[in-house]
């Protein structure tokens, strides 16, 4: 029997729900890189060394990664509009709670809300991808998703800033609790969990072609060891775990203190850099994603590992220049970091080549978790590496004691590549593009 899918839905209707979706994951990662123009006030706000700084992204990014699975479990179970509902709706009591927050405990528990909340947008729009748009479209509508996304970084620099020097702490962290009591609102009157030609997600199997509706309680209980168990999967887990981590580090928290009080820049030029470091991602992105489409099978050698080959270059470059780093090499940072995001893309699109529908987003929830798992291992190793050089305060920031820090970042580097090595002959022989490799006969 041959399956039909269903009518696509209206135009307007499909693109106004993509489009609340995206525009709540703008927002979600806003509330993310909310430090990001502004860690220097928290340090002075919570009277916090450098380790404990790291640890608001630490903590936050735990709980993000630690919530992916579950929250992948959830959207199989339940679909994409409770579950975005509920994770805007934790942002938003996250941000009243950092507004009002005077000491790192209760800074902390905010950021814990914040990565609960955030766990639940990027996977719920993937959802809504997969449901909603035809299946040769999913790749592009991603890269579209992951570029325009990204933007929220540009919110969480300047404006965000000025608007905390300009008012107060709780103003400005109060004003992002708004944005999220209004994007709650509005993914719970918009976003539909399937178009409404059908009744229910169905998800059909490319291996079997059976034909099964998504809301199943054996979803729960397999799905993350199916989902494993698959080579594809462990690859696009290591390919997110590898390269998106060191821009998450750089942008969330440790770039602008790095660029002001390590390299002499102004917090203007700073902002600039980051924001460069934003732009040229959504630039860089769609020829990634063009490049992926075009060599689906080459995608880990010729994109992932050269992306991750070229941030190491990078950094190692501006770590070795004797005295401050040239604006020029900066620049070149931030492209290079720049590419990691779009990259990390690759792996979503591995998740979906090589699992079917009804476990796709327990997949991705796995694989999002790589990216998140690194950042926060990053961040808490430069934040460590600074107290341990003794420059753990705003006051004793050194240039050395910065680069030293971000060298912290190619062990993760040089693990990440390995396992793609591993992992991609491991998927290659799975299904059949290679053959097993003999072994040797002992004698």
């Amino acid at each position: 029997m041959t399956f039909t899918p269903p009518p696509v839905a209206r135009p307007w209707r499909l693109w106004l729900v993509w489009t609340v979706g995206v525009a709540a994951y703008v927002v979600s990662v806003t509330n993310r890189t909310s430090l990001s123009a502004v860690g220097v006030d928290a340090a002075v706000r919570f009277d916090a060394d450098a380790s404990s700084l790291s640890l608001f992204a630490v903590i936050q990014l735990a709980v993000y990664g630690g919530m992916q699975i579950p929250v992948g479990l959830l959207l199989d179970r339940f679909g994409a509009r409770p579950v975005i509902t509920v994770g805007m709706a934790l942002m938003a009591v996250g941000q009243v709670v950092m507004a009002f927050a005077v000491d790192v405990p209760t800074a902390i528990l905010a950021r814990m809300l914040l990565g609960a909340g955030d766990a639940a947008v990027f996977p719920s729009v993937l959802r809504v991808i997969a449901t909603w748009f035809p299946t040769r479209r999913a790749p592009v509508m991603v890269q579209v998703t992951g570029i325009v996304g990204q933007s929220g970084q540009l919110l969480s620099l300047l404006p965000m800033a000025a608007l905390l020097h300009a008012t107060s702490w709780t103003v400005a962290f109060g004003s992002l609790a708004g944005l999220g009591v209004l994007f709650t609102i509005l993914t719970f009157a918009i976003i539909r969990n399937h178009p409404p030609s059908v009744d229910a997600d169905v998800s059909v199997d490319t291996e079997t072609g059976s034909i099964q509706v998504v809301r199943s309680a054996a979803d729960l209980r397999e799905g993350f060891r199916e989902s494993w168990s698959h080579p594809g999967t462990r690859l696009a887990f290591w390919s997110h775990f590898t390269t998106p981590f060191a821009g998450t580090a750089f942008a969330m928290l440790w770039g602008f203190p790095f660029l002001t009080a390590g390299e002499g820049l102004t917090p203007a030029m700073a902002s600039t850099v980051i924001s460069a470091f934003v732009i040229f991602g959504m630039l860089v992105g769609p020829v990634i994603g063009a490049l992926s489409a075009r060599h689906p099978l080459r995608r880990s050698r010729m994109l992932v590992l050269p992306v991750v080959a070229l941030q190491a270059v990078a950094w190692i470059a501006v770590a070795a220049w004797p005295g401050p780093a040239p604006l020029w090499l900066l620049f070149a940072l931030a492209l290079a970091l720049a590419t990691g995001g779009p990259a990390s893309m690759i792996a979503f699109d591995h998740a979906r080549t090589h699992n079917p529908s009804h476990r796709l987003s327990t997949a991705t929830g796995i694989v999002n978790g790589g990216g998140f798992i690194a950042g926060l291992i990053a961040i808490y190793l430069i934040g460590l590496a600074m107290d341990l050089q003794g420059a753990g305060t705003p006051d004793t920031y050194t240039l050395e004691a910065f680069r030293l820090a971000f060298l912290t970042q190619l062990p993760i580097w040089g693990v990440g590549a390995l396992f793609i090595v591993i992992e991609r002959r491991r998927t290659r022989v799975h299904v059949g593009l290679d053959p097993p490799r003999e072994r040797k006969r002992r004698g």
